[in-house]
């Protein structure tokens, strides 16, 4: 171990040197370690990798970019708490997202959106991202562009995911224009993948009041009740995220979203597609459906349930 922490120290080191060469030939062997040995990342990451890594993000050279931006993701998986701590990363992150648009930052705006992924999975860390408006803005920027590569948006949507679980930032996702762009990746009927992905972001924004404006200007409801109809052939994943969406919607809007969700839900294959959530979904996914379906048919003024759809709620309690 004494061997290999003196070899960090020397390739840390070479990032700082005059010799462009070497700077380059360390950041490659750094890469290569981060990926191929999990020892040698917190090795490299207390002999003080991360603020070079981080400068090395606004280098003109686009392989160098590429290299710090796959190094600090690997580096993401086991020292966060240096990453976070390391002044100026997050704007160094942004500054790489804002290239997106150019196919030759592809792999670093890829290698930074999975880094904000793995960060968010702590829980401290996401108000401190979420404050971060210009990378809300260009994380929903990928999501839109038409050119962005299929990884970029998957990883830009787990990104966004991991910003919406804290309940204060949502709002900044609806305000920067988040709904209508999920949405309208939804309607394009893209990879499974990618639905799931902008269907589980959804769900999470659909849990606060500013939402329900939103999801009205571009008939959300309407959208997530044909993902639950079975002639969609949605996945298991985009169906509870679809339930889960409109539960939140439910909960966190008015009585007259509440009116709408109960009407729209009564078409039989909406209802069977959230039986089939109740009946067969994910732990969490169950309960919701279950939740679910008692809104429907349990809400004021809501039209009587047939015996059918009785026993249908039953199953999915017991």
């Amino acid at each position: 171990m004494e061997v290999k922490r003196r070899t960090v120290k020397t390739l840390v080191t070479k990032l700082g040197s005059v010799s462009e060469r070497t700077r380059v030939d360390a950041l490659c062997e750094l890469r290569l370690m981060t990926k191929l040995d999990a020892e040698s990342r917190p090795l490299i990451a207390e002999a003080g990798a991360v603020p070079y890594l981080a400068e090395t993000l606004y280098s003109s050279s686009h392989s160098s970019q590429d290299n710090a931006a796959a190094t600090l993701l690997n580096l993401s998986i086991s020292s966060r708490a240096t990453l976070m701590s390391t002044r100026g990363l997050l704007d160094a992150i942004s500054h790489i997202l804002r290239l997106h648009a150019s196919t030759s930052y592809a792999s670093a705006v890829q290698s930074s959106a999975a880094t904000l992924h793995s960060l968010l999975i702590v829980d401290e860390y996401r108000p401190i991202i979420g404050s971060k408006r210009d990378i809300i803005y260009s994380l929903i920027d990928i999501v839109k562009h038409v050119g962005s590569p299929t990884r970029s948006v998957k990883d830009a949507l787990k990104a966004l995911f991991g910003i919406a679980l804290y309940p204060l930032n949502r709002k900044t996702i609806i305000e920067l224009g988040g709904v209508g762009t999920l949405f309208s990746l939804v309607m394009k009927d893209l990879a499974v993948g990618v639905v799931e992905d902008a269907t589980a972001v959804i769900a999470q924004i659909a849990g606060c009041e500013e939402s329900e404006e939103e999801f009205r200007k571009v008939s959300g409801v309407g959208l997530l009740v044909d993902l639950l109809d079975g002639a969609t052939s949605s996945s298991m994943r985009i169906k509870e995220n679809s339930v889960g969406a409109l539960l939140n919607l439910v909960r966190c809007g008015s009585e007259k979203v509440g009116r709408e969700v109960r009407e729209m839900g009564l078409g039989v294959g909406v209802v069977e597609g959230i039986a089939d959530v109740a009946e067969n979904g994910s732990g969490k996914g169950k309960g919701k459906a279950v939740s679910l379906l008692k809104v429907i048919y349990g809400g004021n003024g809501c039209v009587v349930r047939d015996e059918r759809f009785d026993s249908l709620l039953n199953q999915c309690s017991s």
